[in-house]
């Protein structure tokens, strides 16, 4: 058959004879799923590509959500993608309800969905705080749509309640000073970061909020949201035009229930090392999905835009098939806060050994973990390029003298024993 035959009948050129391409369907258009769709053309793949949203927008990029398009420096922050070049169909606006593997079906309000092999990239969920779904001046701040719901807040310079110290809490306090806002932020546990950092390491960053004009209160635990106001379990009565709510996310996986994917405690489909699924044709990839990491000899679980970045890549390299590809990367995240670039990479949880690297009063100074020597995991707070040499570090697992490590005037890449 001639090229011209071929294109006169539809067939594309790479395409067997009497060979049907495959129908990949990706679950979730935020950046795991975007990226998925831009990796399966990049690597080569020429049958049909479906992605599903729930939300109406054009898919975009969440970090600007609490920076630019909070502060009305940006009306949005869509993907600089184009999708019909790409071969790519967007369904935009469609709640997927559930899943029947056997059937290679997804369920959804227009009818069922078919495909020859499923991407889940539905990424994670905001947690809401007990008792105020639904109340008037509470918010989230994880889609575009919340961005603007909070945006009259701080153009209004209300007064605003944050419920939780953690990166998403400290990036909305950051901008919402800017704006002219009074902040209270209430921590449950003892310092900021409770959950992704030692307590002494976050311990310094409790001043941020200070510098930048916030109340902090640790130890405290909103007991209601009343109008105008928030209560906390001693008693105390906070001021509140709004309440924002910044207290972790789970993975976005409960559409999933009854299909059989393998999901953990945490709520992640639980994928291997190609991000296959338990279920034939299924892969998962970002925020949603934890997979086994060699380098650190534990399932990992990461909500950051660096993985729903990176994995995509593995995914199509695995449906495409040209070679199996294994996802085992060194974690990688950042935070803008308080006028701070404030990075981490690895994993600090198997380290046996803690370097402090500068001074943790000052506007520029690193954490280093080792284990048996080597470079696990790396904090760097205004010292990127620690972060840059130290990622390398990791990748190789060269083993370091500690105490070139706590020189603040040595190159981490100098610091090799």
């Amino acid at each position: 058959m001639s090229e011209q035959q071929r294109h006169s009948e539809g067939q594309r050129p790479d395409e067997q004879p009497g060979r049907r391409e495959r129908h990949v369907v990706i679950v979730g258009a935020g950046m795991a799923g975007v990226q998925t769709a831009v990796a399966l053309r990049e690597q080569g793949f020429t049958g049909a590509v479906t992605l599903i949203g729930a939300e109406p927008h054009q898919p975009y990029d969440r970090p600007p959500l609490s920076k630019a398009v909070l502060l009305g420096k940006a009306e949005g922050s869509a993907f600089d993608v184009d999708f019909e070049q790409l071969g790519v169909e967007l369904r935009l606006g469609e709640e997927i309800t559930g899943l029947r593997p056997q059937d290679h079906e997804l369920d959804a309000a227009g009818g069922p969905i078919g495909y020859d092999v499923l991407v889940v990239a539905t990424g994670a969920e905001p947690l809401r705080l007990p008792g105020t779904e639904g109340v008037p001046g509470v918010h989230l701040l994880r889609t575009l749509d919340d961005a603007e719901r909070l945006r009259p807040v701080l153009v209004e310079q209300h007064s605003v309640v944050v419920v939780g110290a953690g990166w998403i809490g400290a990036e909305f306090v950051t901008a919402a000073r800017e704006a002219g806002c009074a902040v209270t932020v209430v921590e449950a546990a003892d310092g900021p970061l409770a959950g992704a950092l030692p307590a002494e390491v976050a311990a310094p960053m409790t001043r941020w909020y200070a510098d930048a004009g916030a109340e902090f209160r640790t130890h405290a635990r909103v007991r209601s949201v009343e109008t105008g106001a928030v209560v906390l379990d001693d008693g105390s009565r906070l001021p509140a035009d709004a309440v924002v709510v910044g207290i972790g996310a789970r993975p976005a996986t409960r559409w999933l229930a009854g299909s059989g994917i393998e999901t953990g405690p945490d709520g992640a489909v639980v994928a291997d090392a190609s991000l296959r699924t338990s279920a034939p044709d299924v892969y998962a990839v970002g925020d949603c999905a934890s997979f086994p990491s060699t380098r650190y000899g534990r399932r990992l679980l990461v909500h950051h835009w660096d993985n729903a970045l990176q994995g995509p890549r593995t995914v199509a390299a695995n449906i495409v098939g040209t070679e199996p590809a294994a996802y085992d990367p060194v974690p990688y995240f950042w935070s803008e806060q308080f006028g701070r670039f404030v990075q981490y990479a690895g994993d600090h949880a198997v380290a046996d050994t803690m370097v402090r690297r500068g001074d943790a009063d000052g506007p520029a100074w690193s954490v280093c973990w080792l284990r048996d020597g080597a470079l696990v995991g790396l904090l760097a707070v205004g010292r990127p390029r620690d972060l840059a040499q130290g990622r390398k570090l990791i990748e190789s697992g060269a083993p370091l003298d500690p105490e070139k490590v706590a020189d603040p005037a040595v190159p981490l890449k100098s610091a090799q024993a």
